[in-house]
């Protein structure tokens, strides 16, 4: 049985370390301010991304050769616990969902043309762009009963179907869009991956679905959208045709770890809280510091937390080596979304 060893190596305790500061600078004293989601709040985001852009903190999910500043999944698993302690360092630093997954397919799967098109802009951080494959009847997010139809007429593909949950629809350029291709293929190789230019006629972002956490503007957004005789070149297909469900693999393991690696900062920062009030406040002559109940708490959630971050980085390494780490990635994407839910209440 090999061991391997997870630990940071001193070059990413740096870089870690740098990305702390960052968020201590810049990110906590200005919260309140980006919740407002306002113009004001709009034109602080302009200003805090140039800033981590020149501290070559930006879009730390991608390598350099794609406009990012990393490439190492297990390096960027360290960088997003720190990211992941404020709701708005992910878009501060360019790696927020869904742009991150949707800049991963696009640089593993898209053609040159593709990528200076689209890929390149939006790493930049120029333009927003969505995902868009779940829809309302079908069961969750299943990738291979999708209704949602593209059929070839000569150069370009016809888009019929309705979709929702799209998040980040509302404002952006452009979406990938997952569609069936061919209905008489085995489940697997019945859709395709195309993009979509949002401007393109036929395209029509219904609603922005209120979900609790967010209020529901601009990347935050989770949409119901309809293609109605969308129109667009077979150029734009991302991979080959057949190629949907594994590209959509491609994204959203990875992606899953994404999210939890975000959730272990919430969690840490949030067990910090409740560590720092535990030993302030007092009640019945003692602190909450001195109570079993409350000692156990804090016990429960060192543990949870721990546990979350070694299973999150033992996947991140897999994926580093090629692995799908699709065992890895299910059991961190149902424990991590319970812990992070018992700690907070703690």
């Amino acid at each position: 049985m090999t061991i391997t060893d997870l630990r940071p190596t001193d070059e990413v305790l740096e870089l870690r370390a740098r990305v702390r500061a960052f968020m201590e600078e810049h990110l906590y004293p200005n919260e309140r301010a980006l919740d407002r989601e306002d113009d004001g709040s709009d034109k602080l985001v302009v200003r805090l991304r140039a800033v981590a852009k020149d501290e070559g903190l930006w879009a730390p999910h991608l390598p350099p050769e794609a406009g990012g500043s990393n490439g190492s999944f297990l390096t960027y698993a360290f960088l997003n616990e720190e990211i992941g302690r404020s709701l708005w360092g992910q878009l501060i630093l360019g790696c927020q969902a869904p742009d991150a997954g949707n800049g991963e397919i696009l640089w593993q799967f898209g053609t040159e043309e593709q990528k200076e098109r689209w890929l390149k802009p939006l790493v930049a951080g120029e333009m927003r762009s969505f995902f868009s494959m779940t829809e309302p009847d079908v069961s969750g997010s299943d990738p291979t009963g999708l209704k949602t139809r593209a059929v070839r007429d000569g150069d370009e593909w016809v888009i019929d179907g309705h979709k929702w949950f799209s998040s980040g629809a509302e404002g952006a350029s452009f979406g990938i869009v997952m569609a069936v291709t061919d209905p008489d293929a085995e489940p697997h190789r019945r859709a395709t991956q195309i993009i979509v230019p949002a401007d393109t006629p036929g395209v029509e972002v219904v609603r922005a679905i209120p979900t609790m956490g967010h209020r529901g503007r601009g990347w935050t957004t989770h949409c119901e959208v309809r293609y109605s005789g969308v129109r667009v070149p077979l150029e734009n297909t991302l991979g080959e045709v057949g190629d949907g469900f594994r590209i959509a693999q491609k994204r959203l393991g990875p992606g899953r770890i994404h999210h939890v690696m975000r959730w272990l900062g919430q969690m840490q920062r949030a067990f910090e809280l409740m560590c720092s009030y535990a030993l302030e406040r007092e009640t019945f002559g003692g602190k909450l510091a001195e109570k079993q109940t409350v000692q156990n708490w804090i016990a429960d959630s060192a543990a949870e937390i721990q546990a979350c971050r070694l299973l999150t980085l033992d996947a991140a390494h897999k994926i580093d080596q090629g692995d799908e780490a699709r065992v890895e990635v299910s059991l961190i994407k149902f424990y991590a979304a319970k812990a992070l839910n018992d700690v907070v209440d703690r």
